[in-house]
Order: C-alpha cells, then sequence, then structure tokens
C-alpha cells in the first residue's frame, strides 16, 4: 500500500508499505516416539513475517540529469532462515521448538542512489561544439549521447548468530547472546557506467542503428566489504584459534608449530568472507 506526490513537474515522492507472511516452510523435526525408534525428518512447521517500508524520490531528467533515491526500512523475522537452521537444537535432544528470530536476509536499511547524466544530440544537445566556419557545416557535437551513471548501494549488516567460544575452523560453539542476534558491518558499493551511442544509417529502405561503447566499473572505490565473519571473534580473518590459550599445546605438537600457523592463516583467511573486488568491463552493443 503507498502514496505518491507530484513535487513539482520534474520530481515525486513515494511511501510504499509492505507485509509479508511466510507458512508452512520447511524445516528439519524430530518425531519423538516414533516406531520403531525416533527420527528426524523435514516438515512444514516454518513460518515467518517480513514487514516495512520504501520512501523514493524520483526527479526526471533535468539540466541533463536524472536522479532517482529509494530507502527502504525492514523487519524479517521468523522461526528458521533455511531447511537446517534448527539442526542444532533439534539433535541436541531439546523439543520442537518455534521461536521468532532476525531471518538471514533481515538487512534493517537499506538505500541505492542513482544518478545518471548525459547530453542529447541535435536540438537536445547543449554540451561544447566544434564550429566550422569555412566548410559551412555544422557544428561538431563533442559529447552527443555520451553520459555517465553513478549508482550507489549500502545498507546495515545482515544477522548472524555469535558464539561464546573459540572453536577450531569449522565447528560451532556454544550461543552467546540469541540466534542471529548479532550483525555484520554496513556494506556500500559505487558501481560506475560511461557510454556513448554512435548512430548511423543501414541503407534506404532499413531502418537506423547504433553502437553503443561502454565502460563498466563494479565497486569503483575497490570497497572490501565484510559480508562473513567467524562466530566468536566477530572477524572475516581470524576465528581467534592460533591465540587462545586453550589450543596453544595443541598447536605446539604439531610437526612445525610456525609451518602450522601460518597455514592455518591461510586457510581462514576465506575470500568469500569479503565482497567482489574492482571489475572493469569496456564492450560493445549493437542496436538495430
Amino acid at each position: 500500500m503507498g502514496f505518491q506526490q507530484k513535487i513539482n513537474n520534474a520530481s515525486s515522492l513515494k511511501l510504499a508499505v509492505f507485509y509479508r507472511e511466510m507458512r508452512d516452510e520447511i524445516q528439519q523435526y524430530r518425531l519423538t516416539g516414533a516406531y520403531p525408534r525416533t527420527y528426524y525428518s523435514y516438515t512444514n512447521i516454518d513460518f515467518g513475517t517480513v514487514k516495512g517500508l520504501t520512501l523514493t524520490y524520483d526527479l526526471r531528467r533535468t539540466n541533463n540529469a536524472r536522479v532517482r533515491f529509494n530507502y527502504t526500512l525492514q523487519f524479517a523475522d521468523g522461526t528458521g532462515s533455511d531447511a537446517n537452521a534448527a539442526a542444532a537444537i533439534v539433535r541436541s535432544e531439546q523439543p520442537n521448538l518455534r521461536t521468532l528470530n532476525p531471518l538471514s536476509f533481515d538487512r534493517r536499511h537499506q538505500f541505492n542512489i542513482s544518478i545518471d547524466y548525459r547530453w542529447g544530440v541535435g536540438k537536445d544537445y547543449n554540451g561544447p561544439v566544434i564550429r566550422r566556419k569555412k566548410s559551412g557545416k555544422a557544428p561538431v557535437q563533442l559529447l552527443s549521447n555520451f553520459g555517465a551513471n553513478f549508482t550507489i548501494t549500502g545498507g546495515s549488516g545482515t544477522p548472524y548468530t555469535k558464539s561464546s567460544k573459540i572453536m577450531p575452523y569449522g565447528a560451532m560453539g556454544p550461543i552467546k547472546g540469541s540466534i542471529n542476534g548479532a550483525r555484520l558491518p554496513w556494506q556500500f558499493v559505487i558501481n560506475m557506467r560511461i557510454d556513448k551511442d554512435f548512430l548511423f544509417n543501414m541503407g534506404k529502405k532499413k531502418k537506423g542503428g547504433s553502437l553503443n561503447v561502454y565502460l563498466d566499473i563494479l565497486n569503483l572505490l575497490n570497497t572490501k566489504n565484510v559480508t562473513g565473519v567467524y562466530p566468536a571473534t566477530g572477524s572475516a580473518s581470524d576465528d581467534g584459534y592460533l591465540s587462545a590459550p586453550e589450543y596453544q599445546n595443541q598447536i605446539n605438537q604439531q610437526v612445525s608449530s610456525q609451518s602450522y600457523r601460518d597455514l592455518y592463516s591461510v586457510w581462514i583467511d576465506n575470500p568469500y568472507n569479503y565482497s567482489s573486488p574492482r571489475q572493469i568491463r569496456l564492450g560493445l552493443m549493437f542496436n538495430f
């Protein structure tokens, strides 16, 4: 449900609220007292809700620029983020409890900003030109059909479950606080696209075509966003194992403790705990 209001002839403001229910989602379940013995399976018992609001400001192209801003406030809670979210509780002989916690995709704050600046062609062009007085030809429009687009996205971190005990890589210790009670850091990404259209005629009986030359730079500032952390330390590169006092004897008993430390450090510095680095793409797009 939403409401949109015109601000002036070139801009508008829109407010929308949303609510969604999810029922009968699949989750692990323990069938206690089943014959001939208790066993584990999957059943449709999970549920959740997603609610929030979105605020959008839209500025139509004015003086070569178009701007669009959008902000979303969201609350996503449920009994499980995936079909195995309750596996540890179910297999620890606990009852089949259903407790609402933040879902793994619960990004509380999210914003997107799109800024597009470009020049038109012919009568719509207002950029620099090269005048050819001697030849009598029309001026050369240097930046006709040329423009740049910047997309800025960002948001608060998604939730994860914190651990109260440092464990070796791959192991999960006792839960500290509540399930999905901790948050990753905020994330920001800026993407840029520069492109120019070259128009041409394909013949008297054929329609015209265009060739678009573009340069895409994803993650323009090469921002190192954290997308995953270790539950005991909250760090993306250190799980705390090598510095924990309770594991020093175990580490020192290795064939080469220093080699073990070096290789373990490389092992846990997982590149998937970070967003993609800067990427540059140069391409051509033919339209006809």
